[in-house]
């Protein structure tokens, strides 16, 4: 039951996250063919509330999305226990989580 749970939360974020990465691969293009600095980049983002929504649910499908696929390579792939690899994997999506929230912070000025 808890693997099948997994696996749609893990297809749920990942549908989540297409638009994310899309508009994310969007404003990189946008940013580098326009020549913009590090500098001209963050006086856009700071303070910026749609940029901070955008980027902070952005984080958090990213951090439900990978430590899923990442829990069943090591299921799949290593020797290591079950109960090992959830805490493993558990522990890297909150890794995952107060990094990205800690750049989200950053980039939108807060």
């Amino acid at each position: 039951m808890m693997e099948m749970r997994l696996f749609l939360l893990q297809r749920l974020s990942a549908m989540v996250m297409v638009p994310f990465i899309f508009v994310h691969i969007g404003m990189i293009i946008y940013a580098v063919r326009g020549g913009l600095s590090a500098g001209e980049i963050l006086a856009r983002t700071q303070g910026n509330w749609l940029w901070i929504a955008f980027y902070t649910l952005f984080v958090i499908s990213a951090a439900i999305h990978a430590p899923i696929g990442i829990r069943k390579v090591l299921k799949e792939w290593t020797a290591i226990s079950t109960r090992a690899v959830n805490w493993l994997a558990l522990g890297l999506g909150a890794l995952f989580l107060l990094l990205g929230l800690r750049a989200v912070i950053a980039v939108g000025g807060l």
